[in-house]
């Protein structure tokens, strides 16, 4: 692999972005301004980054009495992306039916309509039907291969189901057609994947760039940045980013989420129950859900906890039934909180055979060890660290499958990476590391 944009090595990394960008990074990096495009090519665009564009539901209303009046296909294709965007501002997957709806409406009138397309393929990546969006991706690129977005669909397919070069080539496309806030947030998440953390920062921070003063996109963007400073254990620095992005958008649930993870790391788990419990009463995601249930855990409010992981568990029975695959996110939330083992060990070999990413080589990892598999689970840990994402949960992992097959001097070394990583990597199996680790 030698592409320049991913590639590069972390001292070069600005350069190497440079040679693929040209003045990109003498000019201000961001798409074009929105006087240059149409109204509903901005809408589609800030749709399709997932960011609202301001009174989701009044845009639903508005476009469906549109795409009634004048049967356009163009207003159907918006109409199906502000379901999507409902659907990720409330958690209510529901949404995802209506907007399948309505993109298909929008085919069966113009069926080269490329919002329609890359809206179906964004509705697979959400539903997390990879192939399915690769096909859709795919079929967008044969209509149209100057259009950057498409490449990201394909290149966000390709890396669930495990096919790295290329899922990295197709980013690499993206970001010279177009470079963008997305283009930018993709090649800094495949340089994460790659171990290179400092191209991750300065690809990130490309981003934060090209999002302006847009208040949402600048504060997903600082989240990100904050996420790949917790990852290494860097909490100061994540922390000043949750707040510059919460400074951005006001209760904005990911800023709020990261800086629950920060305050508990540092200790402060009061706080951290305030900040997380504000974030699940404004969007309930399995994972916020989850995480305040561990924090209620930390206290010793047990039957709180409990709440919040049945809770979890109800949330993915609808998602389920609107059509999401969750059987990898069962699998490790299960798996962690030690509930019904065999039957989360079935769902991560499920989610295996459909994603073959190495996410799920160390889901599948991970349920072996834990029922008791410790041969068949080295094999797939292996695979899990194949990229040398030096990431602290694989690594935790290693070490717990090692101390499984009896090697306590090698799992005792894993332990010890994972903490040298980020010492904080989870509030249940960071306590755990460091008993096993001494």
């Amino acid at each position: 692999m030698t592409k320049k944009l991913l590639i590069g090595t972390a001292a070069a990394v600005v350069t190497a972005l440079a040679l693929l960008l040209g003045a990109v990074l003498a000019a201000n990096p961001a798409a074009a301004p929105p006087a240059a495009r149409s109204a509903p090519a901005a809408l589609a665009e800030r749709s399709f980054g997932g960011f609202s564009p301001g009174n989701t539901g009044a845009e639903i209303l508005r476009l469906s009495d549109e795409s009634r009046r004048t049967e356009s296909s163009t207003a159907y294709a918006l109409l199906g992306l502000a379901y999507q965007q409902r659907a990720r501002e409330t958690s209510d997957s529901s949404d995802y039916a209506r907007s399948e709806r309505a993109l298909r409406q929008a085919l069966a009138r113009d069926s080269a309509n490329l919002y329609a397309l890359g809206g179906l393929g964004s509705l697979a990546l959400s539903r997390h039907r990879f192939g399915e969006a690769l096909v859709l991706g795919r079929r967008a690129r044969r209509l149209s291969a100057s259009t950057a977005r498409t490449y990201g669909v394909i290149g966000d397919a390709l890396l669930e189901l495990g096919r790295y070069k290329q899922a990295f080539r197709a980013y690499d496309r993206m970001a010279a057609l177009k470079p963008s806030l997305s283009a930018y947030a993709r090649v800094s998440h495949a340089r994460e994947l790659l171990g290179d953390r400092r191209g991750a920062v300065a690809a990130m921070q490309l981003a934060v760039g090209a999002a302006g003063s847009q208040p949402e996109p600048l504060a997903w963007s600082r989240v990100q940045l904050g996420k790949l400073h917790f990852s290494r254990g860097r909490v100061r620095a994540a922390k000043r980013e949750y707040r510059a992005a919460l400074d951005a958008f006001p209760g904005y649930v990911y800023a709020l989420d990261g800086l629950a993870r920060a305050e508990a790391a540092q200790g402060r788990l009061g706080r951290a129950v305030e900040l997380q419990r504000e974030a699940v009463e404004r969007n309930p995601l399995p994972e916020l859900v989850g995480l305040l249930g561990d924090l209620y855990r930390l206290a010793g409010r047990r039957a709180a906890a409990g709440e919040q992981y049945a809770l979890v568990g109800a949330i993915e029975q609808l998602q389920r039934a609107n059509g999401v695959r969750t059987d990898l996110e069962t699998a490790l939330f299960n798996v962690d909180h030690g509930l019904r083992l065999r039957d989360s060990l079935a769902s991560a070999r499920r989610a295996h055979s459909e994603r073959p990413s190495i996410e799920a080589d160390d889901v599948l990892a991970w349920a072996l060890a834990r029922n008791g598999h410790c041969g068949e689970a080295l094999r797939y840990s292996k695979r899990a660290l194949r990229l040398s994402t030096g990431d602290a949960p694989k690594l935790f992992h290693r070490g717990m499958i090692e101390r499984c097959l009896g090697r306590h001097a090698t799992a005792r070394a894993w332990f010890a990476r994972a903490l040298d990583v980020n010492p904080h990597f989870s509030l249940i199996w960071a306590p755990a590391a460091r008993r096993y680790a001494s």
